[in-house]
């Protein structure tokens, strides 16, 4: 369901829009006024700021004229209004000097003069919150002491971050604080956030303390502790050098194999505008729920359809007119512009959740390039956002594959081949970035599905451990399922590859020389099985060494 004013998604229990605040089905505008000391005053009919004492607001502060500001109820039952009465310092709203009425919604920033007042609305507690940001600043308080743990340290928060409370449904460490210089996340529980609000540069680290022992017992102190290495070793805590916190340090240098063998980036940031607009433009139409199923319909019509063109054989990889080279070609060009599809998708997903993307480029790893978008933003999400994030991009394969492959079912000739390579060329995109063994987007759903946070790098280890004889009462069942699942997987995908060309065989031979067609057929067998060599083979060798 899309908000009518800004179409951003909304989930059917809300009753106000997340992003713009409009409310819902005519439910009264839960918003109100948060003041500097923290006092919340709600917004209820018509309200006046200003010094006077007859204003319904009433501010002591010289930057504030006797009647300043006005608040009124909309016309057409929708959000407040706010609007300058003819004040000497300006009314501002999200720094912009207002010159007519503002709508008033959540998350703004009003200023009367030099006096600040936020606008927010009520949240219930297992309720999300609004993201706390704190941008890089020009000066950080870096002449702290270096040590986290001694006498008289006040831990203060580097500038650069932002703070998000997911919903209560996310489990026990439901708050994400995230570094904008960096883009690394950290997950804390309730506890952790309310010790990570007296970080402020004047609490003590034995008032910490005493206040964790206060609020949490015996095991308070131990969490300041823990929270404070854990902030320390990302380069959170101003003035601690972290373990990244050299960021400008020169990496030793690379042999020109492994230079080459890298990942390449070609990044582009500040492209956030972009898909704004696009969303604003036109893209949230695919958002809504009759598109939503038709896309539905055509990936499922498309998968029926490209299987009756394999099993008639109306169609050969890679090949057109009866040419490998051509067929390949368009092959490659609809995965590159299939890939671009699919990163698009995922900006679109998240700007209908009201998030941005800041960074985007180009990724080769060998020589292989792909396209890809930041949806590093998604973490301050509920788990099902997450998920819709992650599947846009593999639903976006599956709705262009299904669109091709219905198209190559109703032509003929050579165009029903190149429609043939474009349907195989986004099923090939779709079902890699679906793989859960791959970090890609299948991988990122299988964890949000099972909250298995570090799946895949836990599992390996667990696995590796297992398979080298050592065997513990603590193993967790879903990562040996998870491993298990993942070396089964890369032996079925590598015999259907066989198969798959095994059955093109006579057609590859007739086009180019038997032994070119042999040699790359077994080279691409031989590739298919590393993997499974790396994952079955190492640990037992090195279980083998150790016995």
């Amino acid at each position: 369901m899309l908000c009518p004013g800004c179409h951003r998604q909304l989930s059917r229990a809300a009753s106000v829009c997340g992003h713009c605040g409009l409310p819902r089905d005519g439910a009264a505008s839960p918003l109100e006024l948060v003041l500097p000391d923290g006092t919340r005053v709600p917004v209820v009919d018509e309200m006046t700021l200003g010094r006077a004492p007859g204003s319904t607001l009433v501010l002591a502060d010289p930057t504030v004229s006797r009647a300043h500001a006005r608040i009124a109820p909309s016309t057409n039952g929708g959000l407040p209004v706010l609007e300058d009465v003819g004040s000497s310092a300006g009314t501002y709203v999200d720094d912009e000097r207002l010159d007519g009425p503002a709508t008033l919604r959540d998350g703004i920033r009003i200023r009367l003069g030099t006096f600040q007042i936020g606008v927010e609305r009520r949240r219930d507690a297992a309720e999300a919150g609004r993201t706390i940001v704190r941008p890089v600043s020009a000066v950080d308080v870096d002449e702290v002491p270096a040590s986290a743990t001694q006498f008289g340290f006040r831990p203060e928060l580097r500038s650069g971050y932002a703070l998000k409370r997911l919903e209560a449904s996310e489990g026990s460490k439901r708050y994400v604080l995230r570094d904008l210089r960096t883009d690394k996340f950290l997950r804390l529980s309730e506890r952790d956030a309310a010790v990570l609000e007296r970080l402020d540069g004047q609490t003590s680290l034995v008032e910490l303390i005493a206040f964790a022992e206060r609020e949490f017992g015996a095991a308070g102190p131990a969490r300041v502790a823990r929270l404070l290495a854990d902030l320390g070793e990302r380069g959170f805590l101003a003035g601690v050098d972290g373990a990244d916190a050299d960021r400008d340090a020169v990496d030793a240098p690379k042999s020109r194999l492994r230079r080459w063998m890298g990942p390449h980036v070609k990044e582009v940031r500040g492209i956030a505008p972009f898909f704004e607009k696009l969303y604003e433009r036109g893209g949230w139409v695919l958002f809504l729920r009759p598109v939503l199923i038709v896309l539905a319909l055509i990936a499922v019509a498309g998968i029926g359809c490209f299987v009756y063109l394999v099993l008639g054989r109306y169609g050969t990889p890679f090949v057109v007119a009866k040419k490998i080279g051509l067929g390949g070609l368009i092959f490659l060009a609809g995965r590159f512009a299939f890939a671009a599809v699919h990163e698009v998708a995922h900006g679109l997903t998240m700007a209908s959740y009201g998030r941005r993307i800041d960074r985007a480029g180009i990724k080769a790893i060998f020589i292989l390039p792909y396209v890809f978008v930041d949806t590093s933003e998604a973490w301050f999400e509920p788990r099902r956002h997450r998920i819709a994030v992650s599947a846009a991009g593999p639903v976006s394969d599956f709705a262009i594959g299904g669109t091709f492959a219905i198209l190559s079912t109703v032509v003929g000739g050579t165009l029903r081949e190149v429609f043939f390579q474009l349907a195989f060329s986004a099923y090939i995109g779709g079902l890699f970035n679906l793989n859960p063994f791959l970090d890609r987007d299948g991988y990122h759903i299988l964890v949000d599905v099972l909250r298995e946070p570090g799946l895949k790098k836990r599992a390996k280890a667990q696995f590796e451990r297992r398979v080298g004889g050592d065997k513990r009462a603590t193993d967790n069942r879903a990562l040996a399922r998870y491993s298990i699942a993942a070396a089964v997987w890369s032996i079925v995908g590598a015999l259907f590859a066989i198969g798959m060309s095994l059955r093109y065989e006579k057609i590859m031979v007739a086009l180019a020389p038997k032994p070119v067609v042999y040699t790359i057929m077994a080279t691409i067998w031989l590739v298919l099985f590393i993997p499974f060599f790396l994952t079955v083979g190492k640990p037992m060798l090195a279980g083998r060494r150790n016995r």
